[in-house]
């Protein structure tokens, strides 16, 4: 047992600290995703790739479950999900987001909620690793974030965003320090359109 939890306390010391979105295993970014690859999809139709790819950028999870509940029952959202995910936001998602990841419980859950705020990936990793082995904490990480200071996160940590390149990392630096959020949107907004900005927006905080 000892031997166990000295393992653990290692594979967390040594994890990487600057990554604030968790690391994908094979999860699908419904915003990210050509129609081919959500095709491909459990459950995904037609009409549905059609209707995922016209209501970008998701937000949340809560919005693709908005959109994908129009088509699929429970089972086959659980099922999809697997594939498919927009990741919840550890410190402001609700429980009924938390909930629409695979395999969650509502004990799980209350886990989730009770150590917020949290201010790094690395302390999920701690405090969900004492109900669950690290493959489960794993395949729960790519599932989630803890939201990038913009003022204050590295390069390393921007680039886990997902779609994020090198160049638009340099400009989320360039305009630093950020004093409001419309400031962050008005100088993005000079790269790329308003739904890029809404949805880089949703990985950040002045916080």
């Amino acid at each position: 047992m000892r031997l166990a939890a000295a393992l653990l306390s290692f594979v967390f010391a040594t994890a990487p600290l600057h990554a604030q979105v968790g690391k994908n295993q094979n999860l699908v970014d419904p915003n990210l995703a050509d129609r081919a690859t959500l095709r491909s999809l459990p459950h995904v139709t037609e009409a549905l790739a059609e209707a995922i790819i016209g209501a970008r950028p998701f937000t949340t999870a809560a919005a693709l479950d908005a959109v994908v509940a129009n088509t699929l029952g429970e089972a086959e959202r659980a099922a999809l999900y697997a594939r498919l995910f927009r990741q919840i936001n550890l410190n402001t998602a609700s429980r009924a987001e938390i909930m629409l990841i695979p395999g969650m419980t509502s004990r799980m859950a209350h886990e989730f909620e009770e150590y917020r705020p949290y201010t790094s990936l690395e302390q999920f990793r701690r405090e969900i690793g004492k109900y669950v082995d690290t493959s489960e904490v794993a395949r729960l990480e790519q599932y989630v974030f803890v939201p990038l200071s913009l003022n204050s996160a590295s390069a390393e940590a921007f680039m886990t965003i997902p779609g994020m390149t090198s160049r638009m990392v340099h400009e989320f630096e360039e305009y630093r320090p950020y004093t409001s959020m419309e400031q962050f949107r008005r100088e993005i907004g000079k790269y790329v359109d308003a739904k890029e900005v809404a949805r880089l927006e949703s990985y950040v905080t002045l916080e």
